[in-house]
Order: C-alpha cells, then structure tokens, then sequence
C-alpha cells in the first residue's frame, strides 16, 4: 500500500513550482511550460485511446483545471501577503 505522504511527494516533484525542476523559471514561465505540458499529454491520451474527436474537450478541461489551480494559488499568495 503506498502511503499519503509518499503520494504528497510524488505529486510535489511535479506539480509544486517550488519543488520540480521548474523552480529556477519565474512563475509565469513555469506556468506556461507546465500549461504546453497539460496540452502535450492531453494529446498523448487523446491519441492513445483512440479519442481523437474528445482532444478538444479534453484540451479545455486540462486548460480550466491547471488554470484554476494558478489562480486559487496567486489569490492565496495575495492573501498571505496583504496579511504579513
């Protein structure tokens, strides 16, 4: 059984900007690699599962979801600051 904070770290090395291999590009550098990465493997299952009619929907879905993390994050970054 693989525990929470094996996961936790798994999950970091790739999505935790202060943590992969992106952290020596500005954020929104990271971001925009990491939204052509949301599109490289959108397409890579795409294609791999025979889906291509979904690519599109799926594009979207990868967009608004990687977006949305972005965004909650720099509204929680502004809120720590405001606060310090």
């Amino acid at each position: 059984m693989v525990s929470t904070s094996s996961v936790k770290e798994q999950w970091d090395v790739i999505m935790d900007e202060t943590k992969n291999p992106l952290k020596s590009y500005s954020l929104p550098t990271a971001h925009m690699i990491m939204q052509m990465l949301a599109w490289m493997w959108s397409a890579i299952f795409s294609v791999s599962f025979g889906s291509y009619y979904l690519f599109g929907v799926m594009a979207v879905g990868h967009i608004l979801v990687i977006a949305g993390l972005f965004i909650t994050l720099m509204v929680f970054q502004n809120a720590n600051a405001e606060q310090s």
